[in-house]
């Protein structure tokens, strides 16, 4: 297993091998998904009060909110050079 990490915004890491999709958060059934998900207590917000850009979901069925655009998530996991975007 590989401990490689990428950074998911504001200083928030999470283990590459972990991420089973990252996806936008803009249609209904991905919104019930994170609701279910906060019921369930399985929703990590990692957003910092910021406009949540993508949902990242792991093999435990945990979904982590980012203000990352799920674009910039998939570079940084390809280990692509890639600019990073404004987190402040």
């Amino acid at each position: 297993m590989s401990k490689e990490l990428i950074n998911i915004g504001f200083s928030n890491f999470i283990m590459v091998d972990r991420i089973v999709t990252i996806i936008n958060p803009g249609s209904s059934p991905v919104k019930r998904l994170k609701e279910e998900a906060k019921r369930g207590g399985k929703l990590i917000d990692a957003t910092h009060g910021r406009k949540t850009r993508s949902l990242i979901i792991t093999d435990s069925n945990h979904i982590i909110l980012s203000a990352i655009q799920p674009e910039t998530i998939a570079h940084r996991i390809n280990g692509q050079d890639v600019e990073s975007e404004s987190e402040d």
